[in-house]
């Protein structure tokens, strides 16, 4: 309790926390506020068929807006796909005019940035037009229509609003990352599933006092089983590869520098929960491509087999979680630079000579942990399914959201804890820092 107090003691660090909460605050009363001409009633019985689809899990992300249709609906989700389709143009080399920003620094970022904004935008339009598409066609059971009259100027002014209000949450996330604590994206997602933990508990305890639908050994053994999976997500997100770097002894002027000893950490998962939401934001493509022609045979075929109680579904969500961990380090982890830099300063891994084959022994460790890493999070991400499929486990209590909370918990910690010990405060833990973060002293990147 003393170190979370020590938080409000630091200026800066209690403005950029009272930032983050009154950003986060205000994202959640936009979640609360409808859409007009939405039929309530309706909307609840389309969500409660939903639960166990792709529609239903990309409510659990936008935590909770997207069943109430409310001004939020589409969360940050176009924002993450504008942000992906970008990443794969520079890592494919496709534009060479990208891979010029990219090397121009602190300038070129700004401009790949500013262009990703305008992708977000466009994407934002074509994904609202989709959802309202969407809404207004799906078939519900019971004579309730969800929009009460879907005209043009219903679609009109709904597409505008869900993409204004993703513009919205798109520069919240951003004021976030840069004067708050954490990153902003993956913050809003956090709350989002944060929000729903509270009706979940709930709803297990009615089955198991009201509804007697469960016995109190069958909840403390789940109980259990939630703690094993949230060490075991600790354990992933934390786990590093420690290369030994040994640094040569070298004279500057009169005085002798290097000698020393460290190492290289390399994360067992070093996308954290960027792979399992890019995985999410693609799966969401085909169902939105397929609410412009719902009465067709294509669209059909995408309703039918990108759902949750399929078996191809898991297998294509497992498949690109992988993807997408060995793409983000091919993209934000470089060997070749990190050979040169440690040639240039004068390290050298033990036993390795500098240069290409110090690049090449890095990358193949990389691989190494990276396949480990990624089968390890894909496996936790289609937990959820195994569990309710056949066991009846509620979802929130699966891999997928203990993977983002986790994650973003701990990185945010992390942050909190480096502000608290620049200050000359301790950190949270008396043990020492929390394991495997970017500030550790020792580590070498």
């Amino acid at each position: 309790m003393r170190s979370f107090a020590d938080i409000f003691r630091i200026p800066d660090l209690r403005k950029r926390v009272l930032i983050t909460l009154g950003i986060l605050s205000i994202y959640r009363v936009g979640v609360a506020i409808p859409i007009p001409g939405i039929n309530a009633q309706a909307l609840q019985a389309l969500f409660a068929k939903q639960s166990n689809t792709l529609l239903g899990f990309l409510d659990v992300f936008s935590g909770g807006a997207l069943s109430r249709f409310s001004i939020f609906s589409m969360g940050i989700m176009p924002y993450i796909n504008a942000s992906i389709i970008m990443s794969l143009l520079q890592g494919a080399h496709v534009i060479p005019a990208l891979d010029r920003m990219a090397k121009e620094g602190e300038t070129g970022r700004k401009r790949l940035n500013q262009i990703t904004r305008y992708f977000t935008l466009f994407l934002g339009v074509v994904q609202s037009f989709g959802l309202t598409t969407l809404i207004t066609r799906i078939p519900i059971a019971g004579d309730l229509p969800v929009v009460r009259d879907a005209n043009a100027m219903f679609y009109f002014v709904t597409i505008l609003t869900l993409t204004t209000g993703t513009i919205f949450v798109m520069w919240m996330g951003e004021q976030i990352t840069e004067l708050g604590i954490g990153n902003g994206t993956s913050l809003i997602i956090f709350t989002g599933i944060v929000d729903r933990l509270p009706s979940a508990v709930k709803n297990v305890v009615a089955e198991v006092f009201q509804l007697q639908q469960r016995s109190i050994l069958e909840v403390a053994l789940l109980v259990a089983f939630v703690l094993v999976v949230m060490g075991l997500v600790v354990w992933l997100e934390t786990g590093q590869r420690k290369i030994p770097v040994q640094y040569a002894k070298r004279m500057v002027g009169r005085k002798m520098y290097g000698g020393a000893s460290t190492f290289l950490p390399l994360k067992v998962d070093q996308s954290g929960v960027v792979a399992v939401i890019f995985a999410v934001s693609m799966l969401s493509v085909p169902v939105t491509a397929a609410s412009f022609a719902s009465h067709t045979g294509w669209a059909g075929f995408v309703n039918r087999w990108f759902n949750r109680q399929n078996g191809v579904y898991e297998c294509v969500y497992f498949l690109l979680i992988i993807f997408f961990c060995f793409f983000y380090n091919s993209v934000q982890f470089n060997p070749d630079d990190v050979a040169d830099n440690l040639k240039k300063w004068g390290g050298f891994v033990p036993g390795i000579r500098p240069g290409a084959p110090t690049a090449q022994y890095i990358q193949t460790i990389l691989e190494r942990i990276t396949l480990g890493g990624a089968i390890a999070v894909a496996t936790l991400a289609v937990l959820p399914d195994i569990l309710r499929k056949f066991f009846n486990v509620p979802f929130y209590f699966g891999g997928t959201s203990l993977l983002i909370l986790v994650g973003v918990a701990l990185d945010t910690v992390g942050q909190l804890e480096a502000k608290l010990i620049m200050h000359h405060y301790e950190g949270f833990s008396k043990e020492g820092r929390v394991k495997g973060r970017w500030f550790n002293v020792g580590a070498t990147r």
